[in-house]
């Protein structure tokens, strides 16, 4: 079987970038996209911020008002998705101008697989095909900037999780323009994946995030080479269905396929009762538990959700589902917590049955990265 060349393209600090774009005043100044701080007191999130704001502590999912403190003198500015969505979609439309098949999985990064191009690709463990795959890569981020004037960095690799572990790498903290990106691209061979992973941080690997992460280096599990001594079966244990996939991936293998159309990711939680229940207390009670972990696994992997569903399932397993769709994406906990307590209630309202089951499932839409 014939390996793989994937490229990972990523904009850097993309919705900050954008901004200093539009206002050149910003440029070089600490910029926060996300909630109002209202002077130290605001209740929402940072949804992204600029490399200037990271050399503060600030990042996407920060507490606003913890960004506040962090830097009070930062330029704080609402997000605004109707702009990014037009940018994005020109940066798709250069890319696509250079490749035939590449994945799209959020307004500011995709997937290319070069194994695709009949131009590059004999054999891909060829030097060569190596080499014009990060010479694409530097054309890509070449146009990208001379069009749109936005940077942005690539990882080469043989499978998306290389590609896309390369390409934090790739990523530069200087933004004096087009110079700046010189190292911007990281290409990491099929035959030296396996030893790449090896001393990464187990926060590093995709599916780790960093509670699961906190969990590991208790026991004594820090590196990817620590777990990549553990058994299937321990990985299993500890992640459960994710466990063979995670024996694949600590040994730098990625069988995940780009795909031109990309299936919607949602998140979700369903609680069932002991015994079908209407006591009010305890409905409510179980639902906020459900918000709270829905929302910190938003946060944990820094996604944004646009559609809010609330499932009901009552006595005889008759299920019901109620739906809202928020003007823009957001990552806020008490945005969630309050849109979907009004589904929640309109349920208890409407129908009097005893319920057997309660759920809530977020669709996640197109958001920031770094």
């Amino acid at each position: 079987m014939q390996e793989r060349i994937i490229i990972h393209l990523d904009m850097d600090a993309f919705f900050p970038a954008v901004e200093q774009r539009e206002s050149p005043q910003f440029l070089g100044l600490p910029v926060v996209v996300g909630a109002d701080p209202k002077h130290g007191k605001g209740r929402g999130v940072v949804s992204s911020a600029s490399y200037e704001a990271r050399k503060f502590g600030i990042h996407s999912g920060l507490p606003i008002s913890q960004a506040y403190r962090l830097c009070p003198s930062a330029v704080f500015l609402p997000p605004n998705f109707e702009l990014y969505g037009k940018v994005s979609e020109n940066i798709m439309n250069i890319i696509q101008g250079f490749v035939p098949l590449m994945e799209q999985t959020s307004l500011d990064e995709a997937y290319i697989d070069m194994s695709k191009n009949l131009t590059i690709v004999k054999k891909a463990s060829e030097t060569a095909a190596w080499e014009e795959a990060k010479k694409l890569a530097e054309e890509m981020r070449k146009a990208i900037f001379e069009q749109e004037k936005l940077t942005c960095s690539c990882g080469v690799g043989s499978n998306k999780m290389i590609a896309k572990i390369a390409c934090g790498m790739a990523k530069f903290r200087l933004r004096q323009g087009f110079g700046g990106q010189a190292n911007g691209v990281k290409v990491v061979k099929a035959e030296e994946a396996a030893a790449f992973v090896e001393p990464l941080d187990v926060e590093k690997m995709p599916g780790i995030g960093k509670k699961t992460a906190s969990i590991l280096r208790g026991s004594d599990i820090r590196l990817v080479a620590d777990l990549k001594k553990l058994s299937e079966h321990d990985l299993e244990d500890l992640f459960g269905v994710r466990g063979k996939e995670m024996y694949k991936r600590v040994r730098g293998i990625d069988e995940d396929p780009v795909v031109a159309e990309r299936e919607v990711k949602s998140i979700g939680k369903e609680i069932t009762f002991e015994r079908d229940t209407r006591d009010p207390e305890l409905l409510i009670r179980t639902f906020e538990q459900i918000c709270k972990q829905v929302a910190s696994e938003v946060l944990e992997q820094e996604l944004m959700f646009r559609q809010i569903t609330v499932v009901f399932r009552f006595t005889g397993f008759e299920t019901h589902t109620k739906s809202k769709t928020l003007q823009e994406p957001s990552q806020s906990e008490a945005v969630l917590r309050k849109e979907a307590m009004k589904l929640f209630l309109r349920f208890l309202v409407e129908k009097q049955k005893p319920i057997r089951l309660v759920g809530l499932r977020v669709q996640i839409a197109l958001g920031a990265g770094v």
